[in-house]
C-alpha cells in the first residue's frame, strides 16, 4: 500500500464504526424490546392531550399570523442590534455620536411600531372577559 492510502485507513474506521452504531441502534430495539401492539385506539393522531376530533387542518386566527409577523419584525431588530453592538465601541471612535443616534432612531421607529400593535390589540391573545 502506498503511503497516501495508508493516511484514510482512520477514515475508513471511522465510517464502519459510524455504520455499525447505526446499524446496531436500529436492530437491538427490534431484537430485545416488546412487540409493537397495534390497536385503533392507540393507532390514532393524538395532539396535545386531546384526542382529534376533526379531519384535516383547522383554521387559525389572524392574530396568529400577527403576532408570527410581528415576532419576526422584533427578532429581525435583534440581529440587527447585536452586530450593531459588535462594531459600536470600533466604530464610536470613528463616526462619534452619530452612530448612537442612529441607533436610537431605528429603536424609536421599531417602538412606535411595536406601541401601534399594542395600542390595537395585536398582542393580545384571546378577547377580554368581563369582570363579573
Amino acid at each position: 500500500m502506498s503511503e497516501q492510502l495508508l493516511q484514510f485507513i482512520p477514515v475508513g474506521l471511522l465510517i464502519l464504526v459510524a455504520i455499525g452504531f447505526a446499524a446496531t441502534n436500529i436492530a437491538l430495539p427490534t431484537i430485545i424490546g416488546k412487540k409493537r401492539v397495534h390497536t385503533p385506539v392507540k393507532d390514532s393522531p393524538y395532539e396535545c392531550g386531546l384526542p382529534a376530533l376533526t379531519e384535516g387542518q383547522p383554521r387559525f386566527s389572524v392574530k396568529f399570523y400577527l403576532i408570527a409577523m410581528l415576532f419576526i419584525l422584533f427578532d429581525i431588530e435583534v440581529v440587527f442590534m447585536i452586530g450593531w453592538g459588535a462594531v459600536f465601541r470600533d466604530l464610536m471612535k470613528e463616526i462619534g455620536w452619530q452612530m448612537l443616534a442612529g441607533g436610537a432612531v431605528f429603536l424609536l421607529i421599531l417602538e412606535v411600531g411595536h406601541i401601534y400593535a399594542w395600542k390595537k390589540g395585536a398582542l393580545d391573545w384571546a378577547p377580554k372577559r368581563s369582570a363579573k
